[in-house]
Protein backbone atom coordinates (compact mmCIF):
# COMPACT_ATOMS: atom_id res chain seq x y z
CA UNK A 1 0.00 0.00 0.00
CA UNK A 2 1.01 3.39 -0.63
CA UNK A 3 0.29 5.07 2.11
CA UNK A 4 -3.22 5.13 4.61
CA UNK A 5 -5.92 7.31 4.20
CA UNK A 6 -6.94 10.07 6.89
CA UNK A 7 -10.07 11.58 6.44
CA UNK A 8 -11.00 13.03 9.80
CA UNK A 9 -9.50 16.46 9.76
CA UNK A 10 -11.68 17.53 6.65
CA UNK A 11 -14.70 15.96 7.43
CA UNK A 12 -14.59 17.17 11.50
CA UNK A 13 -14.21 20.59 9.74
CA UNK A 14 -17.72 20.92 8.08
CA UNK A 15 -21.61 20.96 8.53
CA UNK A 16 -22.91 18.20 6.50
CA UNK A 17 -26.25 17.86 5.15
CA UNK A 18 -28.51 15.63 7.60
CA UNK A 19 -28.43 12.54 5.09
CA UNK A 20 -31.45 10.78 7.65
CA UNK A 21 -35.10 12.02 7.80
CA UNK A 22 -37.67 10.99 10.49
CA UNK A 23 -40.83 9.50 9.36
CA UNK A 24 -43.17 12.48 9.34
CA UNK A 25 -40.27 14.55 7.57
CA UNK A 26 -40.20 11.65 5.04
CA UNK A 27 -44.18 11.37 4.88
CA UNK A 28 -44.02 14.66 4.34
CA UNK A 29 -41.36 15.07 1.70
CA UNK A 30 -43.08 12.52 -0.78
CA UNK A 31 -46.74 13.81 0.07
CA UNK A 32 -48.00 10.55 1.78
CA UNK A 33 -49.24 8.69 4.58
CA UNK A 34 -47.35 7.37 7.10
CA UNK A 35 -48.86 3.69 6.51
CA UNK A 36 -47.69 4.65 2.65
CA UNK A 37 -43.79 5.28 3.44
CA UNK A 38 -44.12 2.20 5.21
CA UNK A 39 -45.30 0.19 2.73
CA UNK A 40 -42.21 1.85 0.45
CA UNK A 41 -39.88 0.26 3.26
CA UNK A 42 -41.09 -3.11 3.37
CA UNK A 43 -40.92 -2.91 -0.67
CA UNK A 44 -37.34 -2.26 -0.66
CA UNK A 45 -37.53 1.78 -1.67
CA UNK A 46 -36.45 3.32 1.31
CA UNK A 47 -34.05 2.07 3.78
CA UNK A 48 -34.41 2.62 7.21
CA UNK A 49 -32.76 1.96 10.37
CA UNK A 50 -32.59 2.33 14.27
CA UNK A 51 -32.60 5.87 15.37
CA UNK A 52 -31.90 5.99 19.32
CA UNK A 53 -32.76 3.67 22.12
CA UNK A 54 -35.95 3.20 21.36
CA UNK A 55 -36.73 0.18 19.00
CA UNK A 56 -39.73 1.85 17.45
CA UNK A 57 -37.94 5.54 16.32
CA UNK A 58 -36.73 4.96 13.23
CA UNK A 59 -35.03 6.85 10.64
CA UNK A 60 -34.72 7.11 6.33
CA UNK A 61 -32.22 7.63 4.27
CA UNK A 62 -33.06 11.04 2.16
CA UNK A 63 -30.71 9.99 -0.80
CA UNK A 64 -33.67 6.69 -1.45
CA UNK A 65 -36.41 9.39 -0.47
CA UNK A 66 -35.10 11.97 -3.43
CA UNK A 67 -34.80 9.07 -5.45
CA UNK A 68 -38.24 7.77 -5.38
CA UNK A 69 -39.67 11.43 -5.79
CA UNK A 70 -37.97 11.60 -8.88
CA UNK A 71 -39.40 8.56 -10.24
CA UNK A 72 -42.67 10.16 -9.01
CA UNK A 73 -41.83 13.17 -10.82
CA UNK A 74 -41.04 11.34 -13.95
CA UNK A 75 -44.62 9.54 -14.45
CA UNK A 76 -45.90 12.65 -13.80
CA UNK A 77 -44.42 14.79 -16.32
CA UNK A 78 -41.83 12.46 -18.52
CA UNK A 79 -41.35 15.78 -20.60
CA UNK A 80 -39.64 17.75 -17.48
CA UNK A 81 -37.83 14.54 -16.41
CA UNK A 82 -35.88 14.42 -19.72
CA UNK A 83 -35.02 18.32 -20.23
CA UNK A 84 -33.68 17.65 -16.06
CA UNK A 85 -31.98 14.98 -17.15
CA UNK A 86 -29.12 16.95 -18.90
CA UNK A 87 -28.79 18.37 -15.58
CA UNK A 88 -27.99 16.17 -13.10
CA UNK A 89 -31.02 14.59 -13.39
CA UNK A 90 -32.04 11.25 -14.48
CA UNK A 91 -29.32 8.65 -15.73
CA UNK A 92 -29.92 9.08 -19.62
CA UNK A 93 -27.43 6.54 -21.00
CA UNK A 94 -26.47 2.84 -19.80
CA UNK A 95 -22.60 2.18 -18.57
CA UNK A 96 -21.01 -0.57 -16.50
CA UNK A 97 -17.46 1.99 -15.93
CA UNK A 98 -18.59 3.89 -12.94
CA UNK A 99 -20.82 3.89 -10.28
CA UNK A 100 -20.97 6.89 -7.91
CA UNK A 101 -23.17 6.20 -4.61
CA UNK A 102 -23.49 6.96 -1.06
CA UNK A 103 -20.67 9.43 -1.02
CA UNK A 104 -18.34 6.68 -2.92
CA UNK A 105 -16.59 6.12 -6.24
CA UNK A 106 -16.03 2.76 -7.85
CA UNK A 107 -14.73 1.67 -11.19
CA UNK A 108 -15.91 -1.79 -12.34
CA UNK A 109 -17.07 -2.22 -8.68
CA UNK A 110 -13.45 -1.67 -7.20
CA UNK A 111 -13.13 1.03 -4.83
CA UNK A 112 -11.67 4.28 -6.77
CA UNK A 113 -9.66 5.47 -3.60
CA UNK A 114 -8.41 1.97 -2.93
CA UNK A 115 -7.12 1.37 -6.53
CA UNK A 116 -5.74 4.77 -5.98
CA UNK A 117 -3.90 3.47 -3.09
CA UNK A 118 -2.69 0.37 -4.58
CA UNK A 119 -2.84 -0.20 -8.01
CA UNK A 120 -0.65 1.17 -10.49
CA UNK A 121 -2.26 3.65 -13.13
CA UNK A 122 -1.62 1.02 -15.78
CA UNK A 123 -4.12 -1.76 -14.66
CA UNK A 124 -7.01 1.11 -13.54
CA UNK A 125 -6.33 1.38 -17.15
CA UNK A 126 -7.38 -2.41 -17.93
CA UNK A 127 -9.95 -2.50 -15.72
CA UNK A 128 -11.87 0.46 -17.59
CA UNK A 129 -10.64 -0.88 -20.55
CA UNK A 130 -11.15 -4.38 -20.19
CA UNK A 131 -12.48 -4.93 -17.19
CA UNK A 132 -10.18 -7.16 -16.03
CA UNK A 133 -7.58 -5.36 -13.34
CA UNK A 134 -4.78 -7.68 -14.41
CA UNK A 135 -5.06 -7.23 -18.05
CA UNK A 136 -1.71 -6.57 -19.62
CA UNK A 137 -1.75 -2.85 -21.22
CA UNK A 138 0.57 -2.03 -24.37
CA UNK A 139 4.00 -0.25 -22.74
CA UNK A 140 5.33 -0.01 -26.20
CA UNK A 141 7.57 3.37 -26.36
CA UNK A 142 5.55 5.80 -29.17
CA UNK A 143 7.56 7.35 -31.84
CA UNK A 144 6.74 10.12 -32.88
CA UNK A 145 6.41 10.71 -37.13
CA UNK A 146 8.87 13.68 -38.61
CA UNK A 147 5.91 15.71 -39.27
CA UNK A 148 4.95 15.44 -35.59
CA UNK A 149 8.49 16.05 -34.32
CA UNK A 150 8.94 18.97 -36.07
CA UNK A 151 5.76 20.82 -34.33
CA UNK A 152 6.86 19.56 -31.20
CA UNK A 153 9.69 21.19 -31.49
CA UNK A 154 8.46 24.28 -32.16
CA UNK A 155 5.58 24.15 -29.23
CA UNK A 156 7.63 22.14 -26.40
CA UNK A 157 7.75 25.19 -24.08
CA UNK A 158 4.24 25.15 -24.16
CA UNK A 159 1.85 24.09 -21.41
CA UNK A 160 1.54 20.14 -21.67
CA UNK A 161 -2.13 20.28 -22.09
CA UNK A 162 -2.01 23.13 -25.16
CA UNK A 163 0.30 20.03 -26.83
CA UNK A 164 -2.38 18.19 -26.21
CA UNK A 165 -4.75 19.57 -28.21
CA UNK A 166 -2.07 20.76 -30.95
CA UNK A 167 -0.22 17.61 -31.46
CA UNK A 168 -2.67 14.79 -30.90
CA UNK A 169 -4.93 15.31 -34.34
CA UNK A 170 -1.61 15.54 -35.79
CA UNK A 171 -0.41 12.06 -34.52
CA UNK A 172 -3.64 10.75 -35.51
CA UNK A 173 -2.93 11.47 -39.27
CA UNK A 174 -0.08 8.82 -38.97
CA UNK A 175 -1.57 6.02 -37.11
CA UNK A 176 -4.03 4.67 -39.60
CA UNK A 177 -4.46 1.53 -37.13
CA UNK A 178 -6.56 3.46 -34.96
CA UNK A 179 -9.47 3.28 -37.30
CA UNK A 180 -9.43 -0.30 -36.48
CA UNK A 181 -12.23 -0.23 -34.07
CA UNK A 182 -11.72 -3.65 -32.84
CA UNK A 183 -8.26 -2.78 -31.49
CA UNK A 184 -9.49 0.46 -29.24
CA UNK A 185 -7.37 -0.45 -26.05
CA UNK A 186 -4.56 -0.75 -28.19
CA UNK A 187 -4.83 2.69 -29.73
CA UNK A 188 -5.87 4.23 -26.31
CA UNK A 189 -2.58 2.75 -24.77
CA UNK A 190 -0.80 5.05 -27.38
CA UNK A 191 -2.55 7.72 -27.37
CA UNK A 192 -2.33 7.48 -23.62
CA UNK A 193 1.93 7.20 -23.56
CA UNK A 194 1.85 9.75 -26.63
CA UNK A 195 0.82 12.66 -23.98
CA UNK A 196 2.94 11.19 -21.14
CA UNK A 197 6.08 11.90 -23.90
CA UNK A 198 4.75 15.41 -24.54
CA UNK A 199 3.74 16.24 -20.95
CA UNK A 200 7.70 14.88 -20.26
CA UNK A 201 9.11 16.36 -23.02
CA UNK A 202 11.14 13.45 -23.57
CA UNK A 203 11.07 9.94 -25.33
CA UNK A 204 9.87 7.16 -22.84
CA UNK A 205 11.26 3.36 -22.60
CA UNK A 206 8.72 0.73 -20.94
CA UNK A 207 8.57 2.68 -17.24
CA UNK A 208 5.59 3.04 -15.77
CA UNK A 209 3.19 6.02 -16.59
CA UNK A 210 4.22 8.14 -13.14
CA UNK A 211 7.61 7.13 -12.91
CA UNK A 212 8.17 8.61 -15.81
CA UNK A 213 6.12 11.57 -15.29
CA UNK A 214 8.08 11.95 -12.22
CA UNK A 215 11.55 11.22 -13.40
CA UNK A 216 10.92 14.45 -16.34
CA UNK A 217 8.90 16.67 -13.87
CA UNK A 218 11.30 16.29 -10.64
CA UNK A 219 13.73 13.41 -10.77
CA UNK A 220 14.80 14.24 -6.96
CA UNK A 221 11.46 13.12 -5.70
CA UNK A 222 11.07 9.36 -6.45
CA UNK A 223 9.12 8.84 -3.74
CA UNK A 224 6.06 11.58 -5.44
CA UNK A 225 5.91 9.14 -8.20
CA UNK A 226 3.37 7.54 -5.97
CA UNK A 227 1.22 10.72 -5.40
CA UNK A 228 1.10 11.21 -9.67
CA UNK A 229 -0.27 8.03 -9.60
CA UNK A 230 -2.58 8.62 -7.26
CA UNK A 231 -4.01 11.12 -8.77
CA UNK A 232 -4.63 10.35 -12.29
CA UNK A 233 -6.14 7.11 -11.15
CA UNK A 234 -8.76 9.66 -9.05
CA UNK A 235 -9.17 11.67 -12.36
CA UNK A 236 -9.51 8.04 -14.28
CA UNK A 237 -13.46 8.55 -14.46
CA UNK A 238 -16.30 9.76 -13.17
CA UNK A 239 -19.37 8.70 -14.90
CA UNK A 240 -21.26 11.02 -17.28
CA UNK A 241 -19.68 14.28 -17.16
CA UNK A 242 -19.18 17.05 -19.74
CA UNK A 243 -16.09 15.62 -21.46
CA UNK A 244 -16.93 12.45 -21.10
CA UNK A 245 -20.70 12.32 -22.65
CA UNK A 246 -19.20 14.51 -25.40
CA UNK A 247 -16.45 11.83 -25.97
CA UNK A 248 -19.18 9.32 -26.08
CA UNK A 249 -20.85 11.39 -28.50
CA UNK A 250 -18.42 11.32 -30.63
CA UNK A 251 -17.62 7.62 -30.53
CA UNK A 252 -21.59 6.80 -31.54
CA UNK A 253 -20.56 8.14 -34.89
CA UNK A 254 -17.77 6.18 -35.20
CA UNK A 255 -14.85 8.94 -34.87
CA UNK A 256 -11.70 7.01 -34.02
CA UNK A 257 -10.23 7.32 -30.45
CA UNK A 258 -8.19 10.24 -31.79
CA UNK A 259 -11.25 12.17 -32.11
CA UNK A 260 -12.93 11.14 -29.29
CA UNK A 261 -9.85 12.28 -26.81
CA UNK A 262 -9.70 15.38 -28.60
CA UNK A 263 -12.90 16.15 -28.08
CA UNK A 264 -13.12 15.21 -24.34
CA UNK A 265 -9.80 17.41 -24.56
CA UNK A 266 -12.04 20.62 -26.05
CA UNK A 267 -14.48 20.09 -23.15
CA UNK A 268 -12.62 19.48 -20.26
CA UNK A 269 -10.68 22.70 -21.20
CA UNK A 270 -13.97 24.76 -19.72
CA UNK A 271 -14.07 26.93 -17.15
CA UNK A 272 -16.64 24.97 -15.24
CA UNK A 273 -14.81 21.47 -15.77
CA UNK A 274 -11.10 20.80 -15.97
CA UNK A 275 -10.33 24.45 -16.19
CA UNK A 276 -11.67 25.06 -12.95
CA UNK A 277 -8.17 24.12 -11.72
CA UNK A 278 -7.43 27.32 -13.53
CA UNK A 279 -9.38 29.32 -11.18
CA UNK A 280 -8.61 27.17 -7.69
CA UNK A 281 -5.22 28.43 -8.35
CA UNK A 282 -6.18 31.94 -9.29
CA UNK A 283 -7.72 31.92 -6.10
CA UNK A 284 -4.73 31.18 -4.18
CA UNK A 285 -2.33 33.44 -5.84
CA UNK A 286 -5.37 36.03 -4.65
CA UNK A 287 -5.15 34.74 -1.12
CA UNK A 288 -0.86 35.17 -1.37
CA UNK A 289 -0.44 33.04 1.69
CA UNK A 290 -2.59 30.41 4.23
CA UNK A 291 -3.00 33.29 6.58
CA UNK A 292 -4.92 35.03 3.32
CA UNK A 293 -7.14 32.27 2.43
CA UNK A 294 -10.05 33.64 5.01
CA UNK A 295 -9.96 37.50 3.88
CA UNK A 296 -9.73 36.50 0.29
CA UNK A 297 -12.49 34.15 0.83
CA UNK A 298 -14.90 36.73 2.46
CA UNK A 299 -13.84 39.11 -0.01
CA UNK A 300 -15.11 37.12 -2.61
CA UNK A 301 -18.28 36.59 -0.73
CA UNK A 302 -18.87 39.96 -0.31
CA UNK A 303 -18.44 40.56 -3.72
CA UNK A 304 -21.34 38.07 -4.79
CA UNK A 305 -18.40 35.84 -6.04
CA UNK A 306 -17.87 31.70 -5.87
CA UNK A 307 -14.82 30.51 -4.06
CA UNK A 308 -13.70 27.60 -6.41
CA UNK A 309 -12.49 24.08 -5.33
CA UNK A 310 -15.86 23.76 -2.76
CA UNK A 311 -18.95 21.80 -3.16
CA UNK A 312 -19.43 18.99 -5.52
CA UNK A 313 -23.47 18.48 -5.73
CA UNK A 314 -22.32 14.71 -6.38
CA UNK A 315 -21.17 14.51 -3.04
CA UNK A 316 -23.00 16.22 -0.50
CA UNK A 317 -20.58 15.09 2.24
CA UNK A 318 -17.30 15.78 -0.04
CA UNK A 319 -15.60 15.03 -2.44
CA UNK A 320 -13.66 11.19 -1.79
CA UNK A 321 -10.85 12.08 -4.37
CA UNK A 322 -10.17 15.84 -2.93
CA UNK A 323 -10.40 14.57 0.77
CA UNK A 324 -7.87 11.81 -0.19
CA UNK A 325 -5.21 14.01 -2.28
CA UNK A 326 -5.37 16.98 0.65
CA UNK A 327 -4.73 13.83 3.31
CA UNK A 328 -1.51 12.49 1.01
CA UNK A 329 -0.47 16.35 0.76
CA UNK A 330 -0.99 16.60 4.43
CA UNK A 331 0.92 13.11 5.33
CA UNK A 332 3.87 13.72 3.09
CA UNK A 333 4.30 17.47 2.66
CA UNK A 334 3.34 18.43 6.84
CA UNK A 335 5.50 21.26 6.93
CA UNK A 336 5.16 22.67 3.20
CA UNK A 337 3.29 25.75 2.31
CA UNK A 338 1.19 23.42 0.25
CA UNK A 339 -0.12 21.15 3.43
CA UNK A 340 -0.64 25.15 5.25
CA UNK A 341 -2.56 27.01 2.24
CA UNK A 342 -4.98 23.17 2.05
CA UNK A 343 -5.71 23.22 5.84
CA UNK A 344 -6.20 27.29 5.94
CA UNK A 345 -8.57 27.02 3.06
CA UNK A 346 -10.62 23.80 3.76
CA UNK A 347 -11.15 25.13 7.34
CA UNK A 348 -11.87 28.80 5.97
CA UNK A 349 -14.54 27.28 3.77
CA UNK A 350 -16.33 25.55 6.57
CA UNK A 351 -16.18 28.54 8.63
CA UNK A 352 -17.68 30.90 5.39
CA UNK A 353 -18.91 28.34 3.03
CA UNK A 354 -20.12 25.21 4.78
CA UNK A 355 -18.68 23.28 1.87
CA UNK A 356 -15.61 21.02 1.68
CA UNK A 357 -12.82 20.41 -0.95
CA UNK A 358 -13.22 18.70 -4.57
CA UNK A 359 -10.91 17.34 -6.76
CA UNK A 360 -9.71 20.33 -8.11
CA UNK A 361 -8.54 21.81 -5.16
CA UNK A 362 -6.89 18.44 -4.30
CA UNK A 363 -4.91 18.67 -7.88
CA UNK A 364 -3.49 22.43 -7.11
CA UNK A 365 -2.60 21.87 -3.84
CA UNK A 366 -1.06 18.55 -4.68
CA UNK A 367 1.00 20.02 -7.63
CA UNK A 368 2.05 22.86 -5.65
CA UNK A 369 3.08 20.50 -2.68
CA UNK A 370 5.58 18.48 -5.76
CA UNK A 371 6.96 21.99 -7.58
CA UNK A 372 5.79 20.68 -10.53
CA UNK A 373 5.44 22.71 -14.05
CA UNK A 374 2.68 25.16 -14.42
CA UNK A 375 -0.29 23.72 -15.69
CA UNK A 376 0.49 20.39 -13.98
CA UNK A 377 -3.33 20.39 -12.14
CA UNK A 378 -5.00 19.97 -15.68
CA UNK A 379 -2.62 17.82 -17.61
CA UNK A 380 -2.43 15.33 -14.98
CA UNK A 381 -6.66 15.84 -15.32
CA UNK A 382 -6.71 15.60 -19.26
CA UNK A 383 -4.14 12.27 -18.68
CA UNK A 384 -6.39 10.22 -15.82
CA UNK A 385 -9.96 11.32 -17.85
CA UNK A 386 -8.09 10.05 -21.25
CA UNK A 387 -8.04 6.65 -19.51
CA UNK A 388 -11.97 6.80 -18.93
CA UNK A 389 -12.86 8.85 -22.77
CA UNK A 390 -10.91 5.42 -24.12
CA UNK A 391 -13.55 3.27 -21.95
CA UNK A 392 -16.94 5.04 -22.56
CA UNK A 393 -15.34 4.88 -26.70
CA UNK A 394 -15.04 1.06 -25.89
CA UNK A 395 -18.52 0.56 -24.27
CA UNK A 396 -20.30 3.37 -26.90
CA UNK A 397 -18.44 1.08 -30.10
CA UNK A 398 -19.51 -2.22 -28.85
CA UNK A 399 -23.22 -0.59 -28.51
CA UNK A 400 -22.73 0.41 -31.94
CA UNK A 401 -25.63 3.36 -31.81
CA UNK A 402 -25.66 6.81 -32.72
CA UNK A 403 -26.49 9.42 -30.08
CA UNK A 404 -28.88 11.81 -31.21
CA UNK A 405 -31.26 13.51 -29.08
CA UNK A 406 -33.72 16.13 -30.19
CA UNK A 407 -34.23 19.38 -29.46
CA UNK A 408 -37.84 20.91 -28.10
CA UNK A 409 -38.23 24.03 -30.43
CA UNK A 410 -39.05 26.84 -28.86
CA UNK A 411 -38.52 29.49 -31.63
CA UNK A 412 -40.89 31.24 -34.23
CA UNK A 413 -43.18 29.30 -35.72
CA UNK A 414 -42.79 29.25 -39.51
CA UNK A 415 -46.04 31.47 -41.35
CA UNK A 416 -48.53 29.80 -43.47
CA UNK A 417 -49.76 30.42 -46.82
Amino acid sequence: MYYVVNVDWIINLSMKKIPYLTAKEAARELGVSLPTLYAYVSRGLIRSESAGSDPRARRYHREDIEKLKLRKEARRQPEVMVESALHLGTPVLESAITLIENGKLYYRGYDALELAANAPVEAVAALLWTGDLGAPVDTTPVELSPRVQAVHEQIRDLPAFEKFQVLLPLAAVDDLAAYDLRAVAQTGARILRLMVMLAANRELNREGIARALQQAWIPDQRQAAELINAALILCADHELNVSSFTARCVASANATPYAVVSAGLAALQGTKHGGYTERVEAFLNEAGSPEGTYPAMAARLKRGEQVPGFGHPLYPEGDPRGRMLLNVVMQRYPNSTAAAFAQAAVESASKLIGELPTIDLGLVILARALALPPGSAIALFAMGRTIGWIGHAIEQYQKDRLIRPRARYTGNLPSEG
